[in-house]
């Protein structure tokens, strides 16, 4: 999933690269094929218990209502179950559960019935009709792994197990402590210190164009809410992390203080076996 810096400073925008907030990555071909073998032994299991029970009730029938229970006991294993299962999960049927996986729309935002019931209804066809060949040809020349179903829905699954890594907090550079620990530095807004911190961690994947212009705007907009500004000719990637760690410093401490004065103004809980 490509990545990529929103560079709007609203105090509400947080960086994303598809209106996520954290990126999820699109599940394998590997993963989804093993998720859909898993759906397909549901189905086909659902399926045997839905004709046993139809069998039971038609039995001594003519064969056009036994034709028809027939018609029904497909309808209900192939496209009902697993619309109804998606839309109650939220994008989840019991491969995607297994494994740790959940459709999403191509926004992110989680699936309703219409998407499910598309994926569902071409499903039938890309999936039991063609034995999946449909499916996996799709997969394999989609960058999301999508199948047929997923475009004609607009998903596309992703895998929710994902283990975050998050970059190490950028240190104070020594050149700019005492000024940092002298400066009025406000809390930056939530949008503006989550695309610092961004761009502080993959600024050595830009391009030195590119880097050089966002370092520039983003120290610009972060001295918007530091006094007085450091020393002329200070690097733009050096204040943002001078400002960013200081502040760091500051709001440890004040938590700090916080639980001292918690613990002076409460009595110790009896409960407390630690003690």
């Amino acid at each position: 999933m490509a990545k990529r810096l929103d560079l709007s400073f609203g105090a509400h925008d947080l960086v994303t690269g598809e209106a996520v907030s954290l990126e999820l990555p699109a599940a394998s071909i590997g993963v989804r094929i093993l998720s859909g073998l898993i759906d397909v032994v549901a189905v086909v299991v659902a399926a045997v218990v839905l004709a046993v029970l139809g069998g039971t009730i038609t039995r001594g029938q003519d064969q056009a209502l036994t034709q028809t229970a027939q018609v029904v006991v497909a309808l209900l294993a192939v496209l009902v179950l697993p619309t109804t299962v998606e839309t109650l999960t939220r994008g989840k049927s019991p491969g995607k559960l297994a494994l740790g996986l959940r459709t999403v729309r191509d926004d992110a935002g989680p699936i309703q019935f219409r998407h499910a019931f598309v994926r569902a209804l071409v499903g039938m066809v890309e999936i039991f009709v063609t034995f999946g060949v449909p499916a996996l040809i799709s997969a394999l020349v989609s960058t999301q792994a999508k199948r047929l179903g997923d475009h004609a829905a607009g998903t596309y699954v992703v895998r929710e197990r994902v283990a975050v890594r998050l970059t190490p907090p950028p240190a104070m550079p020594p050149f700019l402590q005492a000024w940092a620990s002298g400066a009025d530095i406000a809390t930056l807004p939530d949008g503006l210190a989550v695309n610092v911190r961004q761009f502080l961690g993959r600024a050595s994947t830009l391009t030195p164009a590119a880097r050089a212009a966002v370092g520039s705007r983003l120290c610009a907009e972060a001295l918007r809410h530091v006094a007085p500004p450091p020393s002329a000719g200070a690097h733009p990637e050096h204040v943002l992390a001078a400002v960013l760690a200081d502040r760091r410093r500051r709001d440890g401490e004040r938590l700090d203080r916080e639980e001292q004065l918690r613990q002076r103004l409460l009595p110790p809980d009896p409960l407390d076996l630690s003690r």
